[in-house]
């Protein structure tokens, strides 16, 4: 064994165990440094410049990877880029020009001055042998610095396998944390994404965190005259006007039945109450057209700012009592 593959088995060693201990003793359900060791061995396997593991999200028709050495979260259509075409025909696309290729992105080229010279993308499947996502490294480093689909492709297999295995968990985890109707974050997701994020924002001092707690009101009627299906179109109708009017400091969640959940970083109560106003409104004034029937409908909110002395579920409980006295007091309001 040459010098040259005695350093590599030395770094391949060095990924694993730092992927075992991300493994084994990294709590909260974040996979992204997972993701981050895994492009690290591929791109040390396929003895490439760079690497990237991309994520294919079919719901929303993007591709997406916060595993590009030395890049940060990118996001693009699934209909574009070498990425894009090679899960589209489900097959490794190799290209040594990519120059003179009619599907390679050169913005990032062209805005960074890096210079590819070649490309391997290799689709990933799950256990069902759909394709969930994609390897793709840039710039051989060895030989004549083209990449070779059968030679690369053995060597990147290993990566890709574990990768894949490790997506497939990611997907089950995210759908778990998802309801099925709206496609909103479900309450397990509320609480996960709490852990992981709300609750350090809560002990900033710097900082605050408001969230309301709305419902529509007498869903139970609209269910009794219209049936259960007219009910699940007007919760869709619902929670699209939500996801529609929710920024990047927000987060919307299905709390249950026919209640929902907003939580607004760096916010206060009556900026809280501000988009709770808006959204009423918005709600208040469309229509929901179910097997031929415009449904009509509007929601009562109860807002709260978060107290760091109280619990997450005291806090809820806080903008619930509020809820319950829009509710008492006529329905269709917001109480602050």
């Amino acid at each position: 064994m040459s010098l040259d593959n005695n350093t590599m088995l030395s770094d391949i060693f060095d990924i694993s165990e730092q992927l075992y201990r991300e493994m084994s003793y990294t709590k909260g359900g974040d996979h992204s440094r997972i993701f981050e060791h895994l492009t690290n061995l591929g791109k040390t396997l396929a003895e490439a410049d760079r690497a990237s593991f991309w994520k294919w999200d079919k719901n929303n028709h993007t591709l997406w990877t916060t595993a590009a050495t030395g890049a940060p979260r990118i996001t693009i259509p699934d209909t574009t880029g070498l990425v894009g075409k090679a899960l589209s025909e489900g097959k490794v696309l190799v290209t040594n020009d990519p120059y003179n290729n009619p599907y390679f992105n050169s913005d990032v080229d062209k805005k960074t001055g890096y210079v590819t010279k070649s490309i391997l993308v290799m689709p990933v499947a799950n256990i069902k042998g759909e394709f969930i996502g994609a390897y793709q490294v840039i710039n051989k480093l060895t030989g004549d610095g083209k990449f070779d689909e059968k030679e690369d492709c053995k060597k990147l297999s290993l990566a890709a396998v574990i990768c894949c295995l490790a997506l497939e968990s990611d997907v089950f985890l995210e759908e778990s944390y998802t309801d099925k109707l709206t496609n909103l974050k479900n309450r397990m997701g509320f609480f996960a994404d709490f852990n992981k994020t709300y609750n350090a924002i809560i002990n900033d001092t710097n900082r605050k965190l408001s969230l309301f707690i709305c419902d529509i009101d007498k869903f139970k009627l609209v269910n009794d005259t219209y049936g259960h299906n007219a009910g699940d179109e007007v919760l869709k109708h619902v929670a699209n006007i939500m996801m529609e009017n929710t920024s990047e400091n927000d987060g919307m969640y299905r709390w249950g039945g026919e209640e929902f959940i907003m939580i607004m970083t760096d916010t206060d109560i009556n900026e809280c109450a501000e988009k709770a106003e808006k959204l009423r409104k918005i709600i208040e004034a469309s229509d929901c057209v179910a097997e031929g029937n415009v449904i009509k409908h509007t929601m009562s909110f109860g807002v709260t700012q978060f107290d760091p002395a109280k619990t997450i579920e005291e806090n809820i409980s806080d903008a619930d009592r509020k809820l319950y006295t829009a509710k008492e007091s006529g329905r269709n309001r917001v109480i602050a």
